[in-house]
């Protein structure tokens, strides 16, 4: 199950509809080994299409740097779909090199008239997409 705080879905859903018609892309990180959803870091989609993301390579080096100076980990890899359903693509699954990372996938399309756009939670390991829970808090209960 991904728990992520009101706030950071709501900045991964506005950083979707402002790039529309283009994908969206980006990281949310966290304190390494503890699985919390932190510090949200939307990047540019370097290929800047409406069927496709790709992180721009110096700043995804760039990140991890930051990441590794923080001792983070990207907690969330997150991307939107413009026109189809939030579920990965066999693109997606191909890309999908953090097996520890929740994969969030925001369509800012009305794909089943549940309202503009879905907000969906996947583990891919492996090839292997496992859709999962996601749970939305007002905050995060005090770290032990």
């Amino acid at each position: 199950m991904l728990t992520l705080t009101q706030a950071l879905h709501d900045q991964i859903v506005a950083h979707a509809r402002a790039d529309h018609p283009d994908e969206a892309c980006g990281v949310v990180a966290g304190p390494a080994g503890t699985g919390r959803a932190e510090r949200f870091i939307p990047m540019l989609n370097a290929a800047r299409s409406p069927t496709f993301y790709e992180f721009d390579s110096t700043d995804l080096l760039k990140l991890y740097r930051e990441m590794d100076d923080r001792d983070e980990e990207p907690v969330i890899i997150y991307h939107s779909h413009t026109a189809t359903e939030a579920y990965p693509s066999r693109t997606d699954v191909t890309y999908a090199n953090e097996p520890g990372a929740h994969y969030v996938l925001v369509s800012t399309a009305d794909t089943d008239d549940a309202g503009p756009f879905q907000f969906r939670s996947y583990r891919i390991v492996d090839g292997e997409i496992t859709e999962e829970e996601v749970r939305i808090v007002e905050a995060y209960p005090p770290a032990d």
